[in-house]
């Protein structure tokens, strides 16, 4: 043989054995569905789940749904019509994919269930998100740090705001922050001069930061001629932006007057850089890259027929059945120690947060 058919057998065994090795890495389709692309966090989600599985050989089909649920809809079916062996969702609104989920179950589709809990239905095996409950007692107790509660200060007043009523973990970041907050509401340490409790009082469909800016608006004006507001527990760092942006309206955030303490969740850049400002006080830091890791583990043991690791299996009931659940820990970070947290982790840069 001379040296170039060796050269050209050489090349066609190659080409045989890469492609050989391609279909050994292929493991098949995953759907993964993302709510919107409005908030960065559901980005970050989006971007390390096609990371991560792709690393672990499979093909991903990443689809957002901006917020529409038939559109969600639509994208799930598709999903399923396109071959998905798996879906991953976080959902817009959990009680509406009973129907679409019971296609994708007759079809042999796994689903996993991922930082919002989809309810109604039985067709759900796993559920990746974090301790909800735990974000709601941080962003409380950030509240209270502040304010000195546990020394006595006070009476303060505060204004609750709650998540989109049509997503699950909303209520487990309310119920969260109240079992911290009641005693100093029972006291009459911390006093909502609104009267506004309850989540059917003071959610905000869609965690739209808009909405919870024209709330705001609408406290201030009410209820706050005279007399100041000390704090504003907030659960998601969107809203935080909206409310600190009405408080700058009428004189807070000032030398003469500073801002009230605000909280927060998911650690936005432009929430951190708030806070490096003075103007948020606090958020709850969510790594999202472990999330994604997780759901990536579930997607690889359910499609190996091995059982996924899980650390709960007593907390979310999603009306139909208690979903086997793995919770990561939320952290609560202020200016004293996101660069521990944010920049030594490698979850920004700096740069990022200048």
């Amino acid at each position: 043989m001379n040296r170039r058919k060796m050269l050209v057998a050489s090349l066609l065994v190659g080409a045989m054995c890469c492609a050989n090795f391609a279909q050994a890495q292929d493991k098949g389709l995953v759907g993964v569905s993302m709510p919107t692309k409005s908030s960065a966090r559901w980005i970050s989600d989006g971007d390390s789940m096609v990371k991560y599985l792709k690393e672990a050989g499979y093909k991903v089909d990443l689809q957002y749904a901006e917020d529409d649920i038939p559109n969600q809809l639509a994208q799930v079916e598709n999903l399923v019509t396109k071959g998905a062996k798996v879906l991953v969702i976080a959902a817009i609104d959990g009680t509406t994919l009973s129907d679409v989920l019971q296609k994708a179950a007759d079809k042999g589709v796994k689903v996993i269930s991922y930082d919002r809990m989809i309810t109604k239905t039985k067709n759900v095996d796993y559920y990746a998100t974090f301790d909800n409950f735990a974000v709601g007692v941080l962003q409380a107790g950030s509240l209270v740090t502040a304010l000195k509660l546990k020394e006595g200060k006070g009476p303060f007043n505060i204004e609750l705001f709650g998540g989109s009523p049509d997503d699950t973990n909303a209520f487990f970041f309310y119920d969260g922050a109240m079992s911290v907050l009641k005693p100093y509401l029972d006291s009459g340490k911390l006093v909502v001069r609104s009267k506004q409790l309850g989540m059917e009082k003071v959610g905000t469909l869609r965690w739209d930061g808009a909405v919870a800016q024209a709330r705001m608006d609408n406290l201030l004006s009410a209820f706050y001629g005279k007399d100041k507001i000390h704090a504003v527990l907030s659960p998601y760092d969107g809203l935080s932006i909206g409310i600190l942006s009405s408080l700058k309206g009428v004189g807070y955030c000032t030398a003469q007057q500073p801002c009230p303490f605000v909280s927060g969740q998911d650690a936005e850049v432009a929430s951190v850089k708030s806070m490096l400002r003075d103007e948020q006080y606090s958020t709850v830091f969510k790594d999202t890259r472990q999330l994604a890791k997780v759901a990536v583990g579930m997607v690889d043991a359910l499609l190996l027929g091995k059982k996924p690791e899980i650390n709960d299996t007593k907390t979310y009931n999603n009306g139909v059945k208690i979903l086997p659940s793995y919770l990561l820990k939320p952290v609560s970070v202020d200016k004293s120690n996101y660069k521990e947290i944010l920049v030594g982790s490698g979850y920004y840069t700096e740069a990022q947060l200048k």
